[in-house]
Formats: structure tokens, sequence, C-alpha cells
């Protein structure tokens, strides 16, 4: 697989080329070619045309020839649609190895958790190959989904006009200690979750555990629905459901066991489920996780605390616990094997399960 870099104008169709023969071994003689300039960054733009029950594909290419305007000047544009789970995870990986000086995700939670993924390999930040150890890509994203909740942690419109200006004034030469708002790059940390299996993913805003993550999974079974599907997969989750007694440790430290839980939620970022404020003290540049463990609550207590979840201020409740950690791993009290796991709204299958985090691990947009 090899990107060719093509200038805004000259860019009718996807300019990432597939060739017939791959190896193993990557060329990356041709990044940017002898038509394009050489000074200018290269940019690839990752976009799932099925976000959002198909909306995600279709204001792409509404967006396109603004895009091509406000970023040909300053960049090679190179965009990408994914055509099967995981694709964006491929692209990002190569994209990075061949130089990329950003992979812009545009979509919803989904196609960043790719995307996010695809900096990494076999639990290793994947690296330029032609490019010096202080090199890094740069991470980007264009909300076009059907939650975009990690969007909202930094109280982001969902304006794809105001994202493109984001990348715009951060891909300049501009120092590095402005605040995030204004739309220059920073240093955001990235969430790793082991499961029981071995295998690790990375997350970047919330992962979590039990009755949330069960109506996560029901959720992305109503994804035509927008975000209706949250509410659909909720109340399929409710069905059976019963709280558990888990087992918690914190940082390496001694095991807790926490009655009757309802749900964890381990978050880098502060909102999931469309909106959802459940962890609101959680800041993706601080080094921390945090946790928010609900325990016995029960399905009117949905219900009747709903405003107080999305405002963020159920942490004032006395069945809700809130910590702030570097580490937490979970395990059931008396294990059955079926508490669900999830991070940025994937399943990742069931407990037990170990996450931690990594400061700083992505320059980001901001």
């Amino acid at each position: 697989m090899a990107f060719r870099f093509a200038t805004a104008a000259a860019m009718p169709k996807p300019c990432l080329s597939i060739r017939a023969n791959q190896s193993s071994s990557l060329d990356v003689s041709d990044l940017a070619d002898d038509h394009v300039s050489r000074s200018k960054k290269n940019f690839v733009f990752i976009i799932n045309p099925k976000g959002a029950n198909g909306r995600t594909g279709k204001e792409w290419k509404k967006l396109l020839p603004h895009l091509r305007t406000r970023l040909g000047g300053h960049c090679n544009i190179c965009e990408y649609i994914t055509s099967a789970p995981s694709h964006g995870v491929d692209i990002t990986r190569e994209a990075i190895r061949e130089g990329a000086d950003a992979v812009i995700a545009v979509g919803g939670d989904g196609t960043l958790h790719e995307v996010i993924n695809g900096f990494f390999c076999v639990g290793k930040p994947v690296t330029a190959l032609e490019r010096g150890p202080g090199y890094s890509t740069t991470l980007g994203l264009i909300p076009l989904g059907t939650g975009s909740d990690f969007a909202r942690t930094f109280r982001w419109r969902n304006d794809p006009h105001e994202a493109i200006e984001r990348i715009k004034r951060g891909g300049s030469a501009y120092p590095t200690s402005f605040k995030l708002h204004l739309g220059f790059k920073s240093k955001i940390d990235v969430g790793i979750i082991t499961a029981h299996t071995g295998e690790q993913h990375f997350f970047i805003n919330v992962a979590d555990i039990h009755l949330s993550a069960k109506a996560g999974y029901y959720a992305s079974k109503y994804k035509g629905f927008g975000n209706l599907c949250y509410v659909f997969g909720a109340l399929r989750a409710f069905i059976g459901h019963e709280n558990r007694n888990l087992k918690v440790k914190i940082n390496g430290g001694d095991w807790e066991v926490f009655h009757k839980v309802t749900a964890i939620c381990i978050g880098n970022g502060k909102y999931f489920g469309g909106g959802m404020k459940i962890t609101p003290t959680a800041d993706p540049s601080n080094g921390k996780l945090e946790v928010v463990i609900l325990q016995d609550f029960k399905w009117y207590d949905f219900v009747l605390k709903l405003h107080k979840l999305y405002s963020g201020s159920h942490l004032s409740e006395k069945n809700v616990c809130l910590r702030s950690v570097k580490s937490i791993e979970v395990v059931e009290e008396m294990s059955k094997g079926d508490i669900y796991v999830q991070s940025d709204g994937e399943h990742l299958g069931f407990l037990p399960a170990h996450c931690s985090i990594l400061p700083a691990a992505i320059n980001f947009f901001c």
C-alpha cells in the first residue's frame, strides 16, 4: 500500500493508491511525487461513509470543496474512504509509517477509535520509517458522526467548518503554549485497556463496564435511528440486568470489593452515550483516568436521575463513587463471564479487564 498525495486542485477522487502486488516491505519513495510541492505537509483524511446512517459520507462530499479551499494551499490532501470494520486502523498505520504529517478522523467516535488504534501496533507507537526519532504524526478530528462525544470535552460545536479552521491553525507554525480552544497542537493522553486474552486496545474517550457497556453493545445495533440508538440500547440492556459485586484494584494496590455495581466508567474524556457527562472531572491532558462507579442503581433511578447524568451532577449521589487513577483492574467477585466491556463505544468482550493511561501520547489538533 502506498500513499500518493495530490494537490487540492487536482483531487477528483481518493488519492490513496493500493498496489496490486503488495509486499511486506513498505515503499515510501512516493509519499510526495515530483509533481507535488515537497514543502507542503501531507494530511490524510479517513472517512467512514456509512457513519451516522450514511450521513457522514454525504456530508463529506459537501464539505470537500470547502476543505480544498481552506487547506489546499497549506497541505497535500489525501482522502481515504474506509470499506470495512478496522479498515481505518490499517490506513492510519500505513500513513504514519510513510511519513504523513497528520491523520484526521472524519466521522464519529467509532472512526476516531479506529484511527487512535492505528497510532499503535502490538502495544507500541507506530513510527515513520524515514523520519527522525523526534518526528510524530498529529491526530485531527472532523466530527460528522452520531455521537461525537469526544469533541464535547473540548466544548466544540458539531460544526465541520469550525473543525477545518482548527486543523488549519494547528498545522501552522504557531507555538504550542496557546490555550486548547484556540486551535493549535497539544499533547493528549490515551487510555489502554487489556482484555483477559492479553489483547490490547487503545481508547481516547471512555471505557466502561457492565450495564453501560451492554447498552453500548445493543445501541450499535440501532445506529439507523440516530441518537435514539442510545435509548433503545439502554432499554434492551436492562432486560435481565442484575447489579454485581466486582473487585477493583487501583494503581496496583489492594483489591477492593464494590457491592451491587451497576456500571464502571473510566474516562479520559467527559462524555459518552450521545452527550451524557458521565466522567465530568476527566481531562485528556492531565495524565489520569477518572473512574465513576455507579452502585445499586435501579431502572427507575435512571429515569429519575437521567438529568443528573447528562449534566454531570450525579457525582453528588451517595451511591456514586469517584476515583482518579493511573491504572485500574476489574474482575468479578463470583465469575460468570458475562460482564460486558467496551471502549469508545466498541465492544471488547467481557471481564476481567485492566485499564491504564499513556500520558501525552499523541499530538492533537485542539
